[in-house]
């Protein structure tokens, strides 16, 4: 049975087609009955590519796959199946990916190497890949370019809600439009990012060039984003730029000035879908009540700061805490402390919806509980810490830790 929509979530944004991408979903009855589970999305020929991915050590096929994949830097599919992560399958997960990334190919006429693959679910199970196999035709079939909601449901997992993002940037004097969709709830602490993001735009940017401005996208958002501690073995980000729309061309890498400067308003309109499909995935994560940012200023470094806004946004102390509506801020000093990072007991300071609760090491005198405890009661929590140390600053964000994460996960493969 579903889990019930979660509070935080958002609507989908309308989604307009995007030149050079068609999408489709079919259901191919890999794990799931009764629902799509297999999405494909057709790009133009000569669709450039990127790609972020997990850094966990024991990686899927389609991480293989796609890692290979990238170095030719073109791409005309995207083929992308939910309830089966084909994770730790030996050969026969290769066998999977070969055989899904041929038949594609041959459907629409081009390199399997430029068929690009991506798979959540279950760790452990062989891929059925003759169900999804036999699903390519009519997905092929199916494909239109406003099938966007249909992509985004057709990867959903534990997902409560379809997650999906769109931006225009402008490129000279001429509009591009990037669109994203998004999925994950659990086992999500993507360092790199079950998480998969795939990001299209009609742009027409070098695979450097994407390669780039996604890192450094990355970096800022899903990067700085935990659901449970936990790094999937499926985590992938890819942005493909199809090349359709009209505008100045981009330069060749040894342009980088140039390229930079065409490129920045893409670049900062990238940063913000990522950003806004990241904190969705947050605020879809399992069991989750209540959406928290973490400010920390004041580290030695800003990847100081990032290490102990990350120890923080990981407390199971913390989360419950959040969950329980308690404004235990002792639990915060606790995570600060075993993050290992610079940090001085006697110049700390805590604070909790705008009031300080905490400063260079003692209560603040006076301090009034009730305005926190009433901003615990919300739906999303902001939490500052001041180091006092240096001029290092990072955010992170982070959810609750309830009953119904142990609910979800505790029957998983139920």
């Amino acid at each position: 049975m579903a889990s019930p929509v979660s509070p935080l979530a958002v609507p989908l944004p309308e989604l307009p087609p995007l030149a050079g991408v068609r999408l489709a979903a079919a259901e191919a009855g890999i794990r799931y009955k009764g629902r799509t589970d297999v999405v494909m999305a057709e790009l133009a020929p000569g669709t450039t590519v990127a790609g972020v991915f997990t850094s966990n050590k024991c990686p899927g096929a389609p991480i293989d796959w796609c890692r290979a994949a990238l170095k030719g830097g073109k791409a005309r599919a995207v083929v992308v199946n939910a309830g089966n992560a084909n994770v730790f399958t030996g050969k026969a997960g290769q066998q999977a990916c070969t055989a899904t990334a041929a038949a594609t190919a041959k459907l629409l006429g081009c390199p399997a190497k430029q068929v690009f693959l991506a798979s959540t679910g279950v760790i452990g199970e062989v891929m059925p890949h003759e169900k999804l196999v036999a699903a390519l035709p009519g997905l092929q079939g199916g494909l239109s370019a406003t099938s966007w909601e249909a992509a985004a449901r057709g990867i959903m997992t534990t997902d409560t809600f379809p997650k999906a993002s769109t931006r225009v940037a402008r490129i000279g004097d001429s509009e591009v439009r990037i669109t994203g969709i998004a999925k994950g709830s659990g086992m999500i602490a993507p360092d790199m990012a079950t998480m998969l993001c795939f990001v299209f735009t009609d742009a027409k940017i070098p695979a450097d060039a994407l390669q780039a401005m996604l890192r450094t996208g990355v970096e800022a958002s899903f990067n700085r984003t935990t659901v449970d501690s936990d790094t999937s073995t499926s985590d992938t980000v890819l942005l493909f730029a199809t090349g359709q729309a009209k505008h100045p061309r981009v330069p060749p890498g040894d342009g980088a000035n140039a390229r930079g400067r065409l490129l920045a308003d893409f670049a900062a309109k990238l940063n913000e879908l990522l950003l806004d499909l990241a904190l969705q995935v947050i605020r879809d994560g399992e069991g989750a009540r209540k959406l928290v940012r973490i400010d920390v200023t004041g580290a030695v470094t800003a990847r100081s700061a990032k290490r102990v806004a990350m120890a923080v946004a990981n407390s199971p102390l913390v989360k419950t805490a959040i969950a329980g509506e308690d404004a235990n801020w002792g639990r915060i000093v606790m995570a600060v402390g075993k993050a290992g990072e610079p940090a001085d007991r006697d110049k700390l300071s805590i604070g909790v919806g705008g009031v300080w609760m905490a400063k260079d090491g003692a209560v603040v005198p006076g301090y009034d509980e009730a305005p926190v405890v009433a901003h615990m009661k919300g739906l999303e929590l902001e939490i500052a810490i001041d180091l006092g140390l240096g001029r290092g600053k990072a955010t992170a964000w982070t959810c609750d830790l309830t009953h119904g994460y142990i609910d979800i996960n505790g029957s998983y493969r139920s």
